[in-house]
């Protein structure tokens, strides 16, 4: 992979991360559209240094309810902040237990497959459809909602499957306020980035011979626009547009399973 790839392969995760579209199946997407040939472990390897420039910008949007969150931690009180991290912990497990059962066969899964990213994208369509015609409400993430919505983020490691898309639809269907929805899904998913790179580090997965500042340059691609899409989709997500991403999913799938069969 070379520089100018790594750069449009960025700016791909950065703008998508956020945006309900999937980024990991943008990103496969992206690879066969630029014939990128990389053995599956090092497709993966990009693939996590751009999900941490991602989780990287959603630590500096969010910086306040972090330290918010931090300090009622520090603090040993049973405050709002230690509820809502204990539910960020609940909604962990799911992805955290099939990360790491099935973390050879999800290696597998990032080697450029169109046909499957184009039907994920579809079924990324029709949850994003449903959760548009859901009523708003004023409702708070419970405990059993943060399970639940664990759940869609551990279906969504497959590419296609748009994580926020996944999460955000999944607690607004449960009765959510959306702009609650969109918070609690976007920092939900920096603890596990943070330790799958804490994890690949000690292991030493991280360690490849292949172009490093190829993942540098994708690295700060993905963090700059990973904090204009984040700004972006909070905003989209108060204006309720999840349709119109409904739309272009359903498009970009139906392209892809046509082109994997011509």
């Amino acid at each position: 992979m070379d520089s100018l790839d790594a750069l449009l392969l960025g700016i791909i995760q950065g703008l998508t991360e956020f945006l309900p579209v999937s980024s990991s199946g943008h990103l496969e997407l992206g690879k066969a559209i630029l014939g990128d040939t990389s053995v599956p472990e090092e497709s993966l390897l990009f693939t996590v240094v751009m999900h941490f420039a991602t989780a990287l910008s959603t630590i500096v949007i969010f910086r306040k309810d972090i330290w918010k969150i931090l300090s009622g931690l520090f603090q040993f009180k049973w405050n709002e902040e230690t509820k809502f991290s204990l539910k960020i912990i609940i909604s962990m497990i799911p992805a955290a237990l099939i990360g790491v059962l099935f973390e050879d066969e999800l290696e597998q899964l990032f080697g450029g497959s169109v046909l499957l990213v184009g039907f994920m994208l579809v079924i990324t369509a029709l949850l994003l459809w449903l959760a548009d015609k859901a009523k708003n409400t004023e409702k708070k993430v419970s405990y059993s909602n943060a399970f639940v919505i664990g759940i869609s983020q551990a279906i969504a490691l497959l590419p296609g499957i748009s994580r926020s898309g996944a999460t955000i639809s999944t607690s607004v269907l449960l009765g959510n306020d959306k702009t609650k929805a969109a918070r609690f899904s976007f920092l939900m998913v920096v603890p596990l980035i943070l330790g799958k790179i804490a994890k690949d580090l000690l292991s030493g997965e991280l360690t490849h011979s292949g172009n490093n500042s190829a993942l540098i340059i994708g690295f700060i691609a993905a963090f700059i626009s990973g904090l204009f899409a984040c700004t972006w989709m909070i905003s989209l997500v108060k204006k309720s547009k999840l349709r119109y991403f409904a739309i272009y999913c359903l498009i970009v799938g139906i392209v892809a399973i046509a082109v994997s069969y011509s």
